[in-house]
């Protein structure tokens, strides 16, 4: 018996699928296989956009046109993925989305698996709900990948549950906007869900996910994320999973529509510009570019402790009671590479303040 996840943005979506599927068939962890992008944007890769097959090497041939990403696999510098340590410390097959060849590409990827593995159920799942996005928000951030996979899941003959987990967390619609969409509650995460996965949320960069876990962990509060230090709600609505209908979804998606008959993702950009006004790979360029020419500042325990200080004062007088790791990483001028060590350093100089793997505003 096998079952098929996909995961509509990559990234976070990756690791919020596979605490899914251990809360719900938590019995043969083993036989579930994630299809996600590799792509985990600059704070760990810092070439723009999603990497595709060429990019690793040690990849393992599933069809012609799929191939998962074991735990010897490695992308080859300059990029950088976390999809070879999540095949490491999680006991899911990872299947690479390849994103070159448009809608109609990763159709064909679904085609194929759905005929390999023959699962048993196959669920498209988003963390946030920006999967439900118009195209039009203000908010809306990143909204070409899971168009994309939204796209490729509505030309296949299956039956796809469309599951949104944790409403709002990602900061890019707003939980009023959508959840006339929600259909039946599917799942309630708690903290024993989060169990499964809770190596990777002490090193996975993702805030959207990681505030997933937090909230099924009891977190409530506002939390800052992102380097524009954006305000997300931590309400008791966060460790929920709806279910969606599929073509509702697709209806309200125009970016989604537009992209159907793709076959290059230069296309889908030229359309998510059109439609959106931005390709999110061209922000990811420009901040590319940006940090090239930026001098990251050295991690200095005392500095950064009294910077740590003056940002929680500011922070407070805003209202805000959690942050990322990633947040505090820009916020002290630090490179995604020092990430990692400014936690360990945060964490053993004031253990009491980690809301795993939420950092907790004194």
């Amino acid at each position: 018996m096998t079952r098929l996840i996909v995961a509509a943005g990559g990234g976070g979506d990756a690791v919020a699928a596979a605490m899914l599927d251990a809360a719900l068939y938590g019995d043969e962890p083993d036989h579930a296989v994630i299809l996600t992008y590799a792509w985990d944007r600059l704070l760990i890769d810092p070439v723009p956009g999603p990497r595709g097959p060429d990019n690793f090497t040690g990849l393992a041939l599933v069809t012609p046109a799929v191939w998962s990403v074991p735990a010897n696999a490695r992308p080859i510098a300059p990029a950088g993925s976390t999809l070879p340590r999540l095949a490491a410390e999680l006991p899911h097959t990872f299947a690479l989305i390849d994103p070159r060849h448009g809608a109609e590409g990763i159709t064909r990827q679904l085609e194929e698996l759905f005929g390999y593995f023959k699962p048993t159920t196959i669920d498209l799942l988003d963390v946030g709900g920006d999967i439900l996005a118009r195209g039009d928000e203000p908010t809306l951030k990143s909204p070409l990948a899971d168009a994309l996979t939204l796209a490729a899941c509505c030309q296949v003959e299956a039956p796809i549950r469309l599951l949104v987990a944790g409403p709002g967390l990602d900061g890019e619609v707003s939980v009023d906007d959508i959840r006339s969409l929600f259909g039946p509650l599917v799942h309630r995460f708690t903290a024993e869900n989060t169990e499964p996965v809770s190596s990777v949320l002490e090193w996975h960069p993702s805030e959207a996910t990681g505030m997933l876990a937090a909230t099924a962990r009891g977190v409530r509060g506002i939390c800052e994320v992102r380097d524009a230090g954006l305000p997300i709600p931590l309400t008791d609505e966060g460790p929920t999973v709806h279910e969606v209908d599929l073509d509702e979804a697709l209806s309200r998606n125009e970016l989604a529509r537009a992209v159907l008959s793709t076959t290059t993702l230069d296309e889908v950009e030229t359309l998510s510009r059109e439609v959106c006004g931005y390709s999110e790979i061209d922000y990811e360029r420009n901040k590319a570019a940006w940090l090239k020419d930026q001098q990251a500042a050295k991690l200095d325990p005392d500095t950064a402790l009294s910077q740590l200080d003056a940002f929680e004062s500011e922070a407070r007088s805003r209202g805000v009671s959690h942050t990322t790791f990633r947040r505090l990483t820009e916020v002290l001028n630090l490179s995604g590479s020092q990430r990692g060590d400014l936690r360990q350093l945060l964490i053993s100089n004031r253990p009491e303040r980690y809301a795993a793997p939420l950092w907790r505003i004194a």
